[in-house]
């Protein structure tokens, strides 16, 4: 439970930092998406050779503005929380840590600068100050057919796994060392590549009957790309269907107990036997 303010500037630093109902509140937000989006830019800029050459110690002092900002922010934010542990561990405060880590994790491995983009996950608070909150139910619905689906998709997974194993001991065996397969793994890598569709030709078959099996693996990829498609879009349709019956029958009301949760086609209510009436 969320302790009581320890003291009134604590309270005022919480409204500005965590609140977004306030003009302060609001700003503040605003600013700090804007900062976040402008340190990854720069770290994207940076990546680039050209830009490293010629603005390299500008992006890196830009860099480490922004994430001692970052580090501040994130102080304060423990220091106005009234929960600080459950902060800490929510999904915007690991987030908000995760962020400023890379930039003193580079002392030791250099090139973990560049996992400052994760830094991009921290402007989801658009969602908050643009009040798209509507939206998550949305997000909720798809996450349920998902769920829903994981069986079938664990089902799909194992069986196109098996597919692609067979297809890369096959190619093995049949192309061999000679024409790029040199071992099984590396055949189950052209073969996950084959299906896929995705076909970057660093390895192909030069036998007829090789030729004729990757032509089945890419008929089989062109198949089995549809599959889980179907598969989400069916438990997409049927959780749409339920939360519409789940609407619906919370419109239908008794007019002795009021009661709400009746069957769509009931004409009377399944409580106390009366007339069921549509609100």
């Amino acid at each position: 439970m969320d302790k009581p303010f320890r003291s009134k500037q604590q309270e005022q630093i919480y409204e500005v930092i965590f609140g977004y109902e306030s003009r302060a509140g609001k700003l503040f937000d605003v600013v700090l998406i804007c900062m976040i989006v402008i340190s990854v830019t720069a770290v994207l800029f940076d990546s680039i050779e050209s830009y490293h050459l010629n603005y390299g110690e500008f992006l890196f002092r830009l860099e480490w503005f922004f994430t001692i900002v970052f580090t501040i922010e994130y102080s304060f934010r423990l220091y106005s929380t009234r929960n600080a542990r459950g902060y800490i561990f929510s999904f915007y405060g690991l987030i908000d840590l995760i962020s400023i880590l890379p930039t003193y994790i580079a002392f030791l491995f250099p090139s973990a600068q560049y996992l400052i983009v994760i830094r991009i996950m921290r402007v989801l608070r658009i969602f908050r100050i643009l009040k798209l909150f509507r939206y998550m139910g949305e997000a909720n619905l798809l996450y349920t057919a998902l769920v829903q689906a994981r069986r079938k998709i664990f089902v799909f997974l194992f069986s196109v796994l098996t597919l692609i194993t067979i297809f890369g001991a096959l190619m093995f065996i049949i192309e061999g060392p000679e024409n790029g397969f040199n071992n099984i793994p590396q055949s189950i890598y052209w073969a996950i590549v084959t299906i896929t569709t995705v076909g970057y030709g660093d390895i192909s078959p030069q036998t007829p009957v090789g030729q004729f099996i990757a032509g089945l693996a890419m008929i089989f990829g062109y198949a089995i790309i549809a599959v889980p498609t179907g598969i989400i879009g069916a438990e997409l349709m049927n959780e749409f269907q339920q939360r519409n019956r789940r609407e619906a029958s919370t419109n239908r009301q008794c007019v002795s107990c009021h009661a709400t949760d009746h069957e769509l086609d009931a004409s009377y209510c399944k409580f106390c036997g009366n007339e069921v009436k549509q609100n």
